[in-house]
């Protein structure tokens, strides 16, 4: 097993200490200035200015060559950047999916031009897109996609429907993930990928409201919508490779195991105030398991520095995070009982927190895949599937 699965930990060096710095001085001036505001959201909040802000810093597309409008900074210190932004709560939501995959899969599979369209504005925090991969009926099974697209003259044109599609009414474009040609034997087969102005005649954007009550998620719908041969990402066909590639950034990163990290913050503030035993002890298990998955995602992030593609640890780091994620809010209301928490005025903030993260936890492990594919993915890395 630890040849094939790899993780490798070393101690930070003095630049990237020093980077953390930086960042925890941006968030504190952009707190001071009211730029940022504390949100029981967490880093789930999108907010435009503040990703034009970041793009200001050289925050955005930090890997990329600067032909493109990145600042070609190694994967380590972008990963440095993105976990102080995520632990401080810090509003990314809007450039978020841009900057962490749709971006890189355009640096390698997109044409010339579609990376002088789009990339620098994407770094500049004035460009965010979506991802169109989820199908009504299919689960995290991308293989059974239905949406078709039928090659007309100049281009293609798409039916079908796409679902749970955060943040499709907010952002300027998709990258859609679609049936081009019959499925073959392994389904995975005549599947390709196409950049989608979510603006054109065709595509309708309807909301579904959450648990919560609040409109994240989206169903989109095409009929007969026109896209464009120049927005064909990559060759057609060659999309289950593509965006196989894709969601490795979507799953190793720190954004995996920090969605209630502000509820663990809180509760180590609060044990401090209402000490005992058992809180201690809860506490410092969690915190052990948030370094762990600290030192773990680190460890993707350097090998996609060095060009590798760690489809199994990225599924490990994703399916450890998700649960992760879903424990803390269950610890809280175990350590901190509601008749704790509605008497004292310590906990007036953290229960509102506490709130959005129980009634949003269920979802933690079924984004990006659920934990079913994950772990087939890291039994048939191990020759156990």
């Amino acid at each position: 097993m630890s040849e094939l699965i790899r993780f490798s930990m070393a101690d930070e060096p003095a630049n990237l200490r020093a980077l953390r710095q930086e960042v925890r001085g941006f968030i504190k001036d952009q707190m001071a200035c009211g730029a940022m505001v504390p949100s029981p959201y967490g880093w789930a909040e999108p907010n435009a200015a503040f990703s034009r802000a970041l793009g200001q810093k050289k925050w955005i597309g930090m890997t990329w060559p600067s032909v493109y409008g990145g600042h070609e900074r190694s994967a380590i210190e972008r990963f440095v950047v993105t976990e102080e932004l995520l632990a401080a709560g810090a509003p990314i939501r809007a450039h978020w999916v841009a900057d962490r995959q749709s971006g890189p899969l355009l640096l390698k599979f997109g044409t010339e031009a579609q990376k002088q369209a789009f990339l620098p504005r994407i770094a500049r925090g004035e460009c965010f897109f979506c991802i169109g991969m989820s199908e009504p009926d299919s689960g995290s099974d991308l293989a059974s996609i239905r949406t078709k697209a039928e090659k007309v003259e100049g281009g293609w044109k798409v039916t079908g429907t796409k679902i749970w599609t955060s943040n499709a009414h907010r952002v300027d474009m998709m990258i859609l993930f679609v049936r081009t040609g019959p499925r073959g034997e392994s389904r995975r087969e005549g599947v390709s990928q196409f950049l989608v102005d979510l603006t054109l005649p065709g595509i309708t954007i309807r909301p579904i409201i959450n648990l919560a009550g609040e409109h994240d998620f989206n169903e989109v719908i095409f009929e007969e919508a026109f896209i464009p041969d120049d927005m064909v990402i990559g060759t057609i066909e060659n999309g289950w490779k593509q965006v196989t590639n894709e969601l490795v950034y979507e799953r190793s990163g720190p954004d995996r195991w920090t969605s209630t990290f502000h509820v663990l913050d809180a509760m180590r503030s609060l044990v401090r105030r209402h000490p005992s035993a058992t809180r201690q002890a809860e506490v410092a298990r969690l915190t052990a398991r948030l370094w762990t998955l600290h030192q773990m995602s680190t460890s993707v992030a350097g090998m996609l520095e060095n060009g590798e593609v760690p489809n199994t640890e990225a599924a490990l780091v994703k399916d450890l995070g998700t649960t992760f994620e879903q424990d803390i809010p269950e610890v809280a209301r175990k350590i901190f009982p509601e008749e704790l928490r509605e008497t004292d005025e310590d906990f007036a903030q953290f229960n509102e927190a506490l709130r959005y993260c129980t009634l949003y936890a269920p979802g933690y492990t079924l984004r990006g895949g659920t934990k079913e594919i994950l772990r087939g993915i890291i039994a048939k890395s191990l020759g156990l599937k």
